[in-house]
């Protein structure tokens, strides 16, 4: 009987301190919501403080993703990394990825488009997917980025390899964690580690602190989506407020515009000009048998045919040309009746079918191109005569001058092309050989390949361009420049004013912004390399 009563006196005390407790756990609990839910939105984030650490998640506090489960993404890799018969694969296996759930399919989507690629020679996070990944940032939650002193980004559904070069190098976010990829005898299996866990951020923040120093305690401010995820479970254990970004929030986000990039987006690389939605890739990949056989017929139309002929029959096959010539008649005319030499021919490099297109357009008889680098496959099949540079500065200038006295000369001085609306710096080397020079400022535009590439092979950039459905060129002939050795002699000028003088112009007409940016600068950033021709 002893034993019972004291049986009994324990479990009711124990009762009474269980309900105690408990109530003070849901009072602190309760008051936790409550502080979370003060300032919902990131909008509502205060002014910049150098103590404050930010703490976001990318694809919840970030990006504006234009597909489910962020299936574009995955593509880009998937196509650019690993071909055709990769990305075909992934694109089989959506529906599956939509039927297991995001984690599960995330895993299916990582080991499609990772399994067996190189690790040492993966470069698609830093040349192909920073345009990709700008496209769908929210200009409200970049904003709100911006009011941090320090930002950490992390993420749950990026690799580490996908998601660091876009946020460092172009968004300058001072720190990044990501899920990285298991690797076996350099190579990729396509399985991922866990999720990111709260001792990898706090260990970012105190190594942070001891790099500059601050024994200072920061105000550490979190940025996640649903009050439900990992991700502000996670959140809350380190922070000392948290900002939930909700659906309907994030809807009404505006995409950020290119000038407000905080680096501009200069160079990127891959072969998609589209964005590879689920909808998108199954209309691109419907399209290629009708695109080979289109790119034979306006190869043939274009090599074999006439001028008369050739812009009618490419005009009905979808190829667009908007061709912008001055009213007036320009002194190189004047100096063309009376003068043995050639023309010279100044333009920005778009694609390597540049000379071919200005030949066309402007009627230029016994047209030769100049090329600081190109293909021999490319050099064989060219339907106009070229001319290669060896980049000695002598030898290139007798060169230029011999074939300019032998016809017109068409030249691309920045030696390689730009797809973004920037010109590189023009290389003199022109300024010095003719007397007038005309500039010609051209653009283009494609709807699913880009025709041009810095990491892949060079020969068939031309086929990329003509698989487009409707692949368009606009040339505007511009008013003529002195060359440095103008009859008129005013020697004042040099051969970089010359050169300057050019790329304005043509960068006037195009509305394109003028950079000092040089080939080497473009094949480091893409290609690793300082611009290997295959």
């Amino acid at each position: 009987m002893a034993l019972s009563n004291s049986f009994f006196f324990l479990e009711a005390l124990s009762l009474f301190f269980h309900k105690i407790f408990s109530k003070k756990l849901r009072l602190s609990t309760s008051a936790v919501h409550r502080k979370y839910q003060n300032h919902q939105s990131p909008a509502k984030l205060p002014v910049a403080g150098n103590d404050k650490v930010l703490i976001f998640n990318v694809e919840e506090a970030l990006l504006k993703p234009t597909s489910p489960f962020f299936f574009s993404y995955f593509m880009l890799v998937a196509f650019e990394a690993g071909g055709l018969l990769r990305a075909t694969a992934l694109l089989m296996s959506y529906p599956l990825v939509r039927l297991v759930g995001q984690e599960m399919g995330l895993k299916i989507m990582v080991m499609i488009s990772f399994f067996g690629v190189k690790k040492e020679s993966f470069r698609i996070g830093s040349s192909v997917l920073p345009k990709f990944f700008l496209n769908d940032v929210g200009l409200e939650a970049f904003e709100a980025l911006k009011r941090g002193g320090t930002r950490i980004g992390f993420t749950n559904v990026f690799p580490q390899v996908m998601i660091e070069s876009f946020l460092r190098d172009y968004l300058e976010i001072e720190l990044v964690v990501g899920r990285d990829l298991k690797v076996f005898c350099g190579y990729f299996v396509g399985l991922m580690d866990e999720k990111v866990k709260v001792c990898s951020l706090s260990h970012l923040i105190d190594e942070q602190k001891e790099s500059y120093g601050s024994q200072k305690k920061s105000n550490l401010i979190g940025i996640c989506g649903s009050q439900k995820s990992y991700d502000f479970q996670l959140l809350s254990s380190i922070c000392n407020e948290i900002y939930v970004v909700s659906e309907v929030e994030k809807k009404r986000w505006k995409r950020l515009p290119r000038d407000k990039f905080p680096k501009p987006l200069v160079f990127h690389d891959g072969r998609l000009a589209l964005n590879p939605t689920p909808l998108n890739t199954l209309a691109l990949f419907m399209w290629l048998p009708f695109a080979l056989i289109l790119v034979l017929v306006r190869i043939f139309v274009s090599v074999l045919l006439p001028n008369n002929l050739r812009i009618p029959i490419n005009a009905f096959g979808g190829m667009r040309l908007t061709v912008s010539i001055p009213t007036n008649k320009t002194k190189s005319d004047d100096n063309h009746d009376r003068n043995s030499q050639g023309l010279l021919y100044v333009c920005n490099h778009r694609t390597l079918l540049d000379p071919l297109y200005i030949s066309a357009a402007l009627k230029i008889n016994n047209p030769l191109a100049v090329t600081y680098s190109l293909s021999p496959i490319s050099e064989f099949f060219s339907p106009i005569r070229t001319v290669r540079l060896t980049r000695n500065r002598s030898q290139d200038a007798t060169l230029m001058a011999k074939s300019l006295s032998d016809g017109n000369l068409i030249v691309c001085p920045e030696g390689t092309t730009c797809r973004e609306p920037y010109l590189l710096r023009f290389s003199p080397l022109f300024s010095e050989v003719g007397a007038k020079i005309v500039p010609i400022a051209n653009d283009t535009h494609v709807s699913m390949f880009y025709g041009t590439t810095a990491s892949g092979f060079k020969c068939f950039d031309p086929i990329f361009f003509l698989m487009n459905p409707s692949p368009s060129y606009t040339i505007k002939k511009l008013d003529v420049v002195d060359g440095l050795f103008a009859s008129d002699g005013d020697n004042k000028a040099t051969r970089f004013d010359v050169a300057n003088c050019v790329q304005r112009e043509i960068g006037k007409a195009l509305e394109f912004e003028c950079t000092n940016l040089t080939r080497r600068d473009k094949y480091l950033i893409l290609a690793g390399n300082e611009g290997i021709v295959h």
